[in-house]
């Protein structure tokens, strides 16, 4: 689910941005989750955002604040 998907695939994967973030890979991966099975409907929790911000940057990935923002419904 989207924006965590793309993100987290983009960082290398829920195991590597556990680690560097410093959370279980289950958590990441639940980000991708829909509410219904206890996820997150594709959002990355704010208290985590910067840490993630931190590991694109270093990883060179560019990554914008905006680009955790869910487009709405039919947008393209």
């Amino acid at each position: 689910m989207e924006p965590a998907s793309s993100i987290i695939s983009a960082l290398g994967g829920p195991t590597a941005v556990a680690e560097a973030i410093g959370i279980h890979r289950t958590r990441v991966s639940m980000w991708q989750a829909p509410r219904a099975r206890g996820g997150t409907n594709g959002l990355i929790p704010y208290r985590h955002v910067s840490k993630i911000m931190e590991l694109a940057r270093v990883k060179g990935v560019d990554l914008q604040a905006a680009d955790f923002i869910p487009c709405a419904q039919g947008a393209a």
